[in-house]
């Protein structure tokens, strides 16, 4: 059914668009660096300031009072009116969060006075009201969130217990044990053995386990002496893998819990936790805040070259220099925990990434777009892709065939991103190949597709969609997939099509779902598929009022508040300053590319 029409904007002209397109454009290049990249500015965190102040507070409350106060004020500060906190200032609260920032209040020690006094009280009446006033209940609270999957609920859990005082907080016999020993292994064996953590977790797997065992160690003698048995090695193992930074994954809750966790065994003086502290202490914000990672500046590059050159545009900055410093971002060695093989991308350049499909698939398509020599790079990614492909025939983020927990499952908008960068390099490996993995990623993706013609996504979410869901996000990509590998007219192309024009809003623009508001980001990804989409009167109408609508946000400055849709480890949302410039750019590139 096609929306309402009653109120809408006129059609833009040609010079309105282009005049839109200067402005985005002039916005995304303002945030290029010297050095031809993008470095972005990632939101705010409550819960990265959170697990932060916790762990500082763990390790030295009188050491480390500076940052456990401003840490202390800003959740204070930033506080919604329920006495929750959401994962940025413009989200709903949630109860991991909540629970996460009342035991860093309490763990600060500064719950005796203002604004923490004031901030803890407001958090147990949210915890009470939407967890429940017990223990268990706010436990199987966490336990809906995450399901059986314990990569979150699991340091949750522990941070909570560090700060344990009172009937109402989960203490140790809540915290799952995790089987920290199953790091001696090798790490190939790892997907044999079906763990309830994802495979980027061996960090906390390794810390948190540890921390467990020394505050409540398993009743079965036999396994108490072998986890006895294990701490040295599992810590020097830890130790290998931690990044030159300091930071796991350049991600502050990780970094945090592995932190909290060796000082709350007692090892606070550990040459990992050291190093930990140092990438927490340099991550502190002017405002008291942490963000949930360093940035993402490799991913940004590599959509702000696709985006500058969407529509047969020119890359018009120094292509030599931004194609040199993505090529330099390649890892060119197997990775320490993941056992990712030489050829991927991370989504920064920092030592803290991993390589994973979606920022390898960016790169490979930003250096199709660059032109100047990148072929034998560009064979090393294509393979490397191919090697990570999935029996289901879809692409997982980091391992292949680890498990069913989130990121390591194959997933839609992982692979449709896979096969257009494939498609875009081929001929660069085995011709046979190349064409039996598109076969195959084509087949899962018809396969994913709902009975509403939609795909759904792994790494974007909406808060306001139900299931927090963002249908919108995977739809677009996909078809972005069909466009490239010459699919548009296919059933499940125009069937992905119909959905997307159904999800317009009155208004003209497109929010994660149906009936959800409308943001610059998700309106501008389903403009960018349209414009690739066959001709149709309905696709031209949704449009030309999409446009109308997206022109009025820019001309209200709407380029500069950024919605908070993109999805990081375990359910965090984030938003990234450059994301809706970027994505606009694309757009109205594509379309002007057209007109």
């Amino acid at each position: 059914m096609t929306p309402s029409l009653a109120g809408a904007p006129p059609r833009p002209g040609v010079k309105e668009l282009r005049e839109a397109y200067e402005s985005a454009r002039a916005a995304l290049l303002a945030w290029q660096t010297p050095e031809g990249c993008w470095n972005g500015e990632l939101s705010p965190s409550a819960l990265a300031t959170a697990t932060a102040v916790s762990a500082f507070s763990v390790v030295s409350r009188e050491r480390f009072a500076d940052f456990i106060g401003r840490g202390v004020a800003w959740l204070a500060a930033h506080q919604n009116a329920d006495g929750g906190w959401g994962d940025t200032p413009e989200s709903r609260s949630n109860v991991s969060t909540a629970m996460l920032a009342e035991a860093a209040l309490i763990l600060s020690g500064r719950e005796g006075s203002d604004p923490a006094a004031s901030a803890l009280r407001k958090a147990e009446r949210y915890l009470d009201s939407s967890a429940g006033a017990s223990a268990d209940s706010r436990v199987r609270a966490l336990q809906a969130v995450y399901g059986e999957d314990r990569t979150f609920a699991a340091p949750i859990l522990t941070n909570c217990a560090l700060a344990a005082a009172g009937p109402t907080r989960p203490a140790w016999r809540h915290v799952p044990a995790l089987p920290f020993e199953l790091a001696c292994l090798p790490h190939a064996s790892f997907r044999l053995l079906n763990l309830e953590v994802v495979s980027y977790a061996l960090p906390a797997l390794i810390a948190v386990g540890q921390l467990r065992h020394h505050a409540a160690p398993s009743r079965n003698p036999f396994l108490r002496a072998l986890r006895a048995a294990t701490l040295a090695p599992t810590l020097r193992r830890l130790q290998a893998i931690q990044p030159e930074s300091g930071g796991f994954l350049e991600a502050v809750p990780l970094t945090s819990f592995v932190v909290m966790s060796l000082a709350g065994a007692g090892r606070s003086d550990h040459p990992v936790a050291r190093r930990g502290l140092e990438f927490l202490s340099k991550s502190l914000r002017a405002d008291g805040s942490w963000a949930i990672d360093t940035n993402l500046s490799h991913w940004l590059t590599s959509l702000a070259v696709a985006a500058l050159t969407a529509g047969g545009n020119r890359f018009e900055p120094d292509a030599a220099r931004t194609r040199r410093w993505i090529l330099d971002c390649q890892h060119r060695r197997g990775h320490l925990y993941t056992g990712a093989a030489p050829g991927g991308w991370a989504w920064t350049d920092l030592s803290g990434g991993v390589p994973d499909a979606d920022d390898t698939s960016a790169a490979l398509l930003a250096l199709s777009r660059l032109g100047g020599e990148a072929t034998d790079a560009a064979r090393l990614g294509v393979e490397w892709l191919l090697g990570l492909q999935n029996r289901d025939g879809g692409w997982p983020t980091f391992c292949r065939g680890w498990g069913r927990l989130p990121f390591d499952r194959s997933a839609p908008d992982l692979t449709a991103h896979a096969l257009r960068a494939i498609s875009a390099w081929r001929g660069v490996v085995s011709d046979a190949k190349e064409q039996r993995a598109l076969r195959r990623g084509v087949e899962y993706l018809r396969r994913a597709q709902r009975a509403d013609g939609a795909w759904v996504p792994l790494w974007f979410g909406n808060q306001q969609a139900p299931r927090d869901e963002n249908p919108l996000y995977g739809t677009a990509q996909v078809l972005a997939a069909w466009r490239d590998l010459g699919l548009g007219n296919g059933v499940e192309a125009q069937r992905g099509l119909a959905r997307l024009l159904r999800a317009q809003n009155p208004d003209g623009g497109w929010g994660g779902d149906e009936n959800v508001p409308s943001s610059i980001e998700e309106t501008a990804l389903a403009l960018d598929a349209l414009a690739g989409a066959p001709e149709s009167e309905s696709a031209t109408t949704a449009r030309d009022r999409g446009c109308a609508w997206l022109l009025a946000r820019i001309r209200e400055g709407g380029l500069d508040k950024p919605a908070p849709i993109g999805l990081y480890f375990a359910k965090l949302w984030y938003a990234e300053r450059v994301y809706p410039a970027l994505w606009t750019v694309s757009a109205l590139g594509r379309i002007l590319g057209g007109t």
